[in-house]
């Protein structure tokens, strides 16, 4: 009878075990490389609508910055948490300019040292005036999708590298949106 006891147990580990790896890989997982999203606000339209979740990559900043296009996920800096009446957990915004880079808005175009940004991305032009600046050592300037309708660094200032905690890098819900971003 021991024996038959024994090898029940046995058994039963010989089921658990796998499953409680997976759920300590899941778990570091999340803690250390990805993590999923939801998307809370139209400030982002046309690229992320409201509802959509996607996965955020928060490996990929331990090893390069920022880059101009990227869309970043960062905790709310102090400037950004006085501008809203409700504060964000976390905000997406895509990166327009980066340390060192001088940034302006006028006549419905964000320019970038000058030059024009090419932003078929957007779902209107801007209506405002902003700068031109230059974006501070360790800072990015960030700016939503749907200008207009946006609080972001034309609102509250630049966003503190420090801040970002990570890559939007997969929408993986609504399933007919399906994709890297």
């Amino acid at each position: 009878m021991a024996n038959t006891e024994q090898s029940h147990g046995m058994r039963w580990w010989r089921h658990a075990a796998p499953v409680a790896v997976l759920l300590l890989c899941m778990v570091l997982l999340r803690a250390f490389a990805v993590q999923p999203q939801l998307i809370v606000s139209d400030s982002m339209v046309p690229t992320l609508a409201v509802g959509d979740r996607l996965v955020m990559d928060k490996l990929s900043y331990r090893f390069h910055p920022p880059c101009v296009g990227d869309i970043v996920v960062f905790k709310p800096p102090p400037a950004l948490l006085r501008s809203v009446r409700i504060p964000p957990a976390h905000s997406i915004k895509r990166v327009i300019a980066v340390s060192g880079q001088e940034v302006q808005v006028r006549d419905g175009q964000v320019l970038v040292d000058g030059q024009p940004l090419r932003e078929p991305y957007i779902s209107d032009s801007p209506t405002y005036t902003w700068g031109p600046a230059r974006v501070p050592e360790d800072m990015l300037f960030v700016l939503g999708d749907n200008r207009n309708a946006s609080a972001d660094s034309h609102v509250w200032g630049f966003l503190p590298r420090t801040y970002v905690s990570g890559k939007a890098w997969l929408r993986f819900w609504p399933v007919d949106r399906l994709g890297t971003l």
